[in-house]
């Protein structure tokens, strides 16, 4: 018999609006698949099975926010053809710093970087990176 699958809703009701909340999901076979919202208003349901890292800082989102909330203007971004300004900065905004790598032994901070391989799947509160653990998505709250 094979095991039923757990969902976890990061955010299910909107509350972490106040207080804002950043996690990177990176892929793994846990059995475990972590689900939030995402695309600005066209409210993108997302999932990934894996294992959660939070990352911690004041306003890490900002950046992330400005880009998709402001400049796309909560439209969502899946198959955007990204400009290069637009590139070089989301870039810079996803390479957040993550303490503790589930797989190492260190605490020193390592920095995420944009899967630009899997760029087309990138959307508002979703976006592909590379962690030190090896892939996954960066996921913070949704702006509608």
């Amino acid at each position: 018999m094979t095991e039923a699958k757990r969902y976890v809703f990061l955010d299910p009701d909107g509350t972490g609006t106040d207080q804002g909340w950043m996690f990177v999901v990176v892929a793994a076979p846990t059995g475990v698949v972590y689900r939030t919202q995402g695309g600005g208003h066209g409210c993108v349901p997302y999932e990934q099975e894996g294992y959660l890292l939070p990352v911690f800082g004041r306003d890490l989102d900002d950046e992330l926010k400005q880009i998709f909330a402001r400049e796309l203007k909560g439209c969502g971004s899946r198959g955007l053809d990204w400009s290069e300004e637009l590139l070089v900065r989301l870039r810079k905004a996803v390479a957040v710093h993550l303490y503790g790598s589930a797989n190492r032994d260190d605490t020193w901070p390592s920095p995420l970087v944009l899967d630009e391989s899997r760029l087309a799947e990138a959307d508002e509160a979703w976006v592909p990176v590379l962690a030190p653990d090896g892939p996954g998505f960066l996921a913070w709250e949704n702006s509608d």
